[in-house]
């Protein structure tokens, strides 16, 4: 049994290899290291992802709350960046790095000594998000200079001593929205900061986005700065650009991690007042038995009681101008006497006739008809149609011609 065990050890020994490597990390910048193949002695790579990285603090299972890995497909590496708080100032952390070979799944550990140096915060930031780079292409040393370069010589350039990335993170993990499409950018959050005063510059620039702040994403808005940063091939959303931190002395600045006499009282009376205002804005709790009740009952009502009572006084309005217009409409109907028609059946004294007409008696011709009809004509005076057995008779034939003249005045002469 010892022997097996002395065995797998010796296995293990063979095919891991551990050797120390030392870094240095100071205070309140970012910090970017850059995790290759050849870091572990391998130089040959077959395909692309042949090779796998987990970093952790030692003899624990994660890096520390500060620290973030992410693993880049474009560059085939991995990539360990973040900013040291204060409370990591003069401390040491060790970092267990073990590398997976994919192909004959060989695996290789180094371990980092990370010292973080202490060093004062930058009190000035300037934020930014830079929309056509992804957060792996800030890690170029490059880019970075070029960056700087813009604030040192053209919008800031009181901080050309002592201006540095104070932050760097990709704008997906700050809560970004995925691009449409793959080959779009995701966007990276990038800040710098420094001791110097803010120039009249960057004081007028913050003037002219300030109205962009109410906005989520203006890609579309151009400034007066636009070609400065599209020269050195960035774009910028300004939206996102802020200006934030306290108003330093130009002569206070900081130089090779030291600092006088005078930035020390400065930082701390800063830092004092940070902290009683953090005091003063301390949420207390309550006792659960101060915590109010609620009533629901009262709710409720007041929930159907308001519309209720407005649906009652529209239903009222409504019914009220209802029966306005139904006594309107009744109010309006005349019965003229003049249009009133009466008829009356006019029939012949033959017993063979018995069905006959009805006569308006407004009729100006139903005296005449009437008289025809009574008169010495023959006795098939009246029109008779040929239907049938049935005799009906539509109307009386006119009275014979009996001849003579009529006068001017219509009478007879």
């Amino acid at each position: 049994m010892q022997l097996l065990s002395l065995l797998i050890v010796l296995l293990a020994a063979a095919s891991c290899s551990t050797y120390k490597l030392h870094l240095e990390a100071n205070v309140g910048e970012l910090f970017t290291y850059k995790i290759e193949p050849q870091l572990f002695n391998w130089t040959h790579q077959v395909i692309s992802e042949q090779f796998r990285y987990r970093p952790s603090l030692q003899h624990y299972p994660d890096l520390p709350s500060w620290m973030r890995y992410m693993y880049s497909h474009e560059y085939h590496a991995g990539f360990l960046y973040g900013t040291p708080p204060g409370t990591a100032a003069g401390k040491s952390l060790n970092l267990d790095l073990v590398a997976l070979n994919r192909q004959n799944y060989e695996t290789r550990q180094i371990v980092i000594s990370l010292f973080v140096a202490h060093k004062f915060i930058t009190p000035n930031v300037v934020q930014m998000k830079i929309d056509n780079l992804n957060w792996v292409h800030l890690m170029d040393p490059g880019r970075v200079e070029n960056l700087r370069n813009i604030f040192r010589k053209d919008l800031w350039p009181s901080s050309k001593e002592d201006l540095s990335v104070v932050f760097m993170e990709s704008a997906i993990n700050m809560g970004g929205r995925l691009p449409l499409r793959p080959q779009q950018r995701e966007g990276v959050i990038v800040h710098v900061g420094s001791f110097a005063q803010f120039s009249p510059r960057l004081k007028e620039l913050q003037e002219e986005v300030r109205p962009l702040y109410k906005l989520p994403s203006c890609t579309y808005k151009r400034t007066s700065v636009q070609k400065i940063f599209e020269n050195v091939g960035f774009k910028l959303d300004w939206c996102a650009f802020k200006m934030v931190g306290i108003e330093s002395p130009t002569e206070v600045l900081y130089h090779n991690n030291h600092a006088s006499g005078r930035l020390k009282e400065h930082l701390k009376e800063h830092h004092q007042q940070q902290q009683q205002r953090s005091e003063d804005e301390r949420w207390l709790g309550i006792p659960r038995e101060d915590v109010p009740m609620r009533n629901y009952i009262d709710e409720f009502a007041f929930a159907f009681a308001i519309p209720g009572m407005i649906l009652a006084v529209l239903v009222g309005i409504l019914s009220a101008v209802l029966c306005f217009q139904h006594q309107k409409f009744f109010l309006h109907i005349d019965y003229p006497m003049s249009s009133t028609v009466q008829m009356v059946q006019c029939s012949d004294t033959s017993p063979m006739q018995p069905v006959t007409t009805l006569k308006s008696l407004k009729d100006p011709n139903f005296l005449l008809d009437n008289t025809s009809m009574r008169s010495q004509s023959p006795s098939n005076s009246l029109y008779q149609l040929d239907t049938g057995a049935s005799g009906i008779y539509a109307r009386p034939k006119p009275p014979p011609y009996n001849g003579g003249t009529l006068g001017r005045n219509g009478v007879d002469i």
